[in-house]
């Protein structure tokens, strides 16, 4: 108000990040067209800096962090003691198995946290949205899928897979 502006919202902008490979054209026509706020498509690893130092005020991320920015190489290798047998999962898989994935997790979620703070402005704020089930709860009062579903998931994507590579 101090400098004559009549706006009582201040304008900010919202940056939406996805692999590049993301369509951010049916993205951007899905947006309401009465929106307040401007709109910018980011593309890259979220794991990474993204944007200039200290230019973010807030940074928001949702049901991102449980995906891996890549499959650890121990997993698919079959002479390697975490070898997980070609699964899409880690369900019933031997305590070296989990312990790689664990390994790569930590990697990307320490990644993703310096990029962030990278990014964020002094006292700039953080806010995450990360999918989890308290060790409490029982497997099979959860609406996770059960390690046969994913089998199942698996061996069709396997097949999907196997045929668009000889396409």
């Amino acid at each position: 108000r101090k400098e004559g502006l009549t706006s009582e919202v201040p304008e900010f902008q919202v940056f939406f990040n996805d692999h590049i490979s993301n369509d951010f054209n049916t993205l951007f026509a899905s947006l309401p067209p009465e929106r307040h706020y401007l709109a910018a498509g980011v593309p890259g690893d979220f794991h990474k800096v993204l944007l200039p130092k200290a230019s973010l005020h807030f940074a928001h991320s949702s049901c991102t962090l449980n995906w891996l920015s890549d499959v650890p190489n121990e997993v698919t290798d079959n002479t390697s003691p975490a070898w997980n047998k070609g699964k899409i999962h880690h369900g019933g898989a031997k305590k070296k198995v989990l312990e790689v994935y664990a390994s790569q997790f930590a990697k990307d979620l320490e990644s993703f946290l310096n990029a962030r703070a990278h990014e964020l402005v002094d006292g700039g704020l953080m806010a995450l949205v990360i999918p989890a089930v308290p060790d409490a709860i029982r497997e099979s009062q959860t609406t996770i899928v059960t390690e046969k579903e994913f089998e199942v998931l698996g061996s069709c994507l396997m097949d999907l897979a196997k045929k668009v590579r000889f396409h």
